[in-house]
């Protein structure tokens, strides 16, 4: 009974590696990089409107969805974005369980297919909040894109919770620093299938990929500047999403025009998740 059960579970498992690689995932994965396209457009957008005077919006990806809902055609745009938010997910999971990537068992190749599975993770959270819109009632537009502050308070509350925000932080920075210097060095060509573009399509991906890593890394680096100021602080205030860290721009000196900067390159972005659409190998 025990070697059919264990042969049972060596033929789920194959059945469920198939699965993890199959071309199905890869369109998932493909139409959650267009809907991660729209929310930085949208995002940067936004942020363009506060960096010109507009300054009750929301700059993050909550403050997106949460403006969404309050349109007529709202409704209709969050399905659309949790779908691609979901699929988007459902492909960097597999990416992380069955190493579509090929990055391999060692401690490299683990931590980046854990990376992967985190930001799968984030996209779920992303879903579920279009899709909560959808259904509530009591849609808002309005307010902040999140509430980090008291997230960081119960945070810091708990046993070891200031290492646990400071290693969050280390986390945000490392990111921001991992997108700024890809950005720099155009890392970011390896993961696109250059055969198929021509030299027009190469240039708008070139572009777009270095400007729109580098404000990517910048609003990261920000937002995990001001969590580790929280920690080391005791200081819940002083902790900060997207939202936060596009908003600590605008009040520096000639903060309207480096918020307008990061904002269009948070557009450039937005283009090149579309470029990645098409031509990331996947």
């Amino acid at each position: 009974m025990s070697t059919t059960a264990h042969q049972a579970r060596q033929a789920s498992r194959r059945v469920a590696r198939r699965a993890g690689r199959g071309d199905w995932v890869a369109r998932a994965g493909r139409l959650g990089l267009v809907a991660k396209g729209v929310s930085y457009a949208l995002i940067g957008i936004l942020a363009l409107q506060v960096a010109f005077g507009h300054r009750g919006q929301a700059v993050d990806r909550q403050g997106v969805l949460r403006q969404l809902a309050s349109e007529s055609w709202g409704p209709a745009a969050l399905v659309a974005l949790a779908v691609g938010f979901a699929g988007y997910a459902l492909w960097r999971i597999c990416d992380a369980l069955f190493d579509r990537g090929g990055e391999g068992d060692d401690a490299a190749g683990l931590a980046k297919r854990a990376a992967a599975f985190g930001i799968g993770a984030v996209y779920i959270a992303s879903a579920v909040a279009a899709v909560s819109l959808v259904v509530s009632s009591r849609p808002s537009a309005g307010g902040s894109g999140g509430n980090e502050s008291a997230e960081t308070a119960r945070v810091l509350d708990w046993p070891a919770g200031r290492w646990i925000v400071l290693a969050v932080a280390a986390g945000f920075a490392g990111a921001g620093l991992v997108n700024i210097v890809g950005g720099v060095v155009r890392r970011f060509l390896k993961r696109l299938n250059r055969r198929e573009m021509g030299p027009h399509v190469e240039r708008w991906a070139v572009a777009s990929g270095v400007l729109g890593h580098v404000a990517r890394g910048v609003v990261f680096a920000l937002v995990g500047a001001f969590l580790a100021k929280a920690a080391i602080d005791y200081d819940p205030a002083e902790a900060i999403g997207i939202d936060g860290a596009l908003r600590k721009l605008v009040e520096q000196p000639a903060g309207p025009l480096l918020l307008g900067a990061v904002a269009g390159g948070l557009v450039a972005y937005a283009l090149y998740c579309l470029v990645e659409a098409r031509y990331r190998r996947t």
